[in-house]
């Protein structure tokens, strides 16, 4: 494989970051990094480094950061961002500004507008199907999804290899899991889902549901604990026996999976897909796709009268195994195609 300098704008952390932001890409953004270093490309940052600026986090020795338009990159690679009104579509100086879209502005002015290979990775399926960037013969788009939109590349969501290979499903299915079921996640776009599977099911479950949820009306008996810090959505999965994978329908329409699944079977949590969720059944054991809230309550009953002992240790060995084509060593490889062969990069 050509090794090439990849300028990568992201608009997220490195490390654990900061409480008052979403970034699920924490999960999984530095070992794609590391992993792309490791294979001889140089990776150069573009945008604001948050780690240093917002955490006190240096890392500058580990990765370099260019706020400018470096002049010798091979290939931009992007996580799209999109307008959110109130706050990237603002004047810079305006209060709550952030800087994301107006710099990703910029750099498809200075890099992909003028030809330079162009590699979008819409994490958050954001980029219309009709966008006409989708066309440029210099850009390739990367998608989460099963079915991604025509044009676009296949990327599962990394899981990494050394996670992966370290985790003890047995040990796991003995830990004390004092809540049934737990969501860890931010509200958009989710409403619908989460009262079809999760509102009913907690009323009969002892449950938490942690992250930026501000629109909880309809729902008094849910137990919502607000955000968290990004090291605590583990000790959450740890602390339960289920949860249940809501997404937004631009998600489960493409079967676009998350880090959701593995970071919940990774803790030893049972991840339940509802079964909306187009090619859900690929990511999850037979038995835990769900149909309604009343399946939800009937598999946590299931795994609360196996807790700890070996079928439950089965079970989420299971689970493990369905992460397997999700491991990182075998998206990044996915990637290095996208970035090289296809786009005809001469090597430097």
């Amino acid at each position: 494989m050509k090794a090439f300098h990849i300028g990568y704008s992201c608009w997220g952390f490195l490390g654990d970051g900061v409480i008052n932001t979403p970034d699920g890409s924490r999960s999984y953004r530095r070992p794609v990094l590391d992993e792309l270093q490791a294979a001889g490309h140089r990776v150069t940052l573009l945008q604001r480094n948050r780690d240093l600026h917002e955490a006190g986090v240096d890392q500058r020795d580990q990765f370099a950061f260019s706020e400018k338009f470096p002049d010798d990159l091979d290939v931009l690679m992007l996580e799209w961002r999109w307008p959110l009104p109130g706050r990237n579509t603002t004047a810079c100086d305006a209060p709550g500004h952030t800087c994301d879209l107006h710099r990703q502005t910029e750099l498809l002015g200075a890099y992909t507008f003028r030809g330079l290979p162009t590699v979008i990775w819409d994490l958050d399926r954001r980029l219309p199907a009709d966008a006409p960037i989708r066309q440029r013969p210099n850009v390739r788009v990367c998608e989460f999804a099963t079915r991604p939109n025509p044009g676009a590349a296949t990327v599962l969501c990394p899981v990494p290899d050394a996670q992966l290979d370290a985790m003890d499903p047995y040990a796991l299915a003995r830990l004390p899991r004092p809540l049934s079921l737990v969501y860890v996640g931010n509200q958009y776009d989710r409403d619908d889902h989460f009262a079809t599977f999760f509102a009913p099911a907690a009323a009969y479950l002892e449950h938490e549901v942690a992250g930026k949820w501000t629109r909880t009306e309809p729902w008094p008996h849910v137990n919502f604990t607000g955000r968290c810090a990004f090291p605590e959505v583990e000790q959450f999965h740890r602390g339960a026996l289920a949860t249940v994978l809501l997404a937004p329908e631009r998600y489960r329409t493409a079967g676009h999976i998350t880090q959701r699944i593995f970071e919940a079977v990774l803790a030893g949590c049972i991840p339940l897909m509802p079964a909306d969720v187009v090619d859900g059944e690929r990511f999850v054991p037979a038995g835990l796709v769900v149909a309604d809230a009343a399946d939800v309550v009937a598999r946590v009953e299931m795994l609360q009268r196996i807790h700890g002992t070996e079928a439950h240790g089965d079970l989420l060995w299971r689970c493990r195994r369905r992460l397997d084509q999700m491991r990182l060593s075998r998206q990044v490889a996915v990637l290095q195609q996208v970035i090289g062969d296809p786009l005809g990069i001469p090597a430097r």
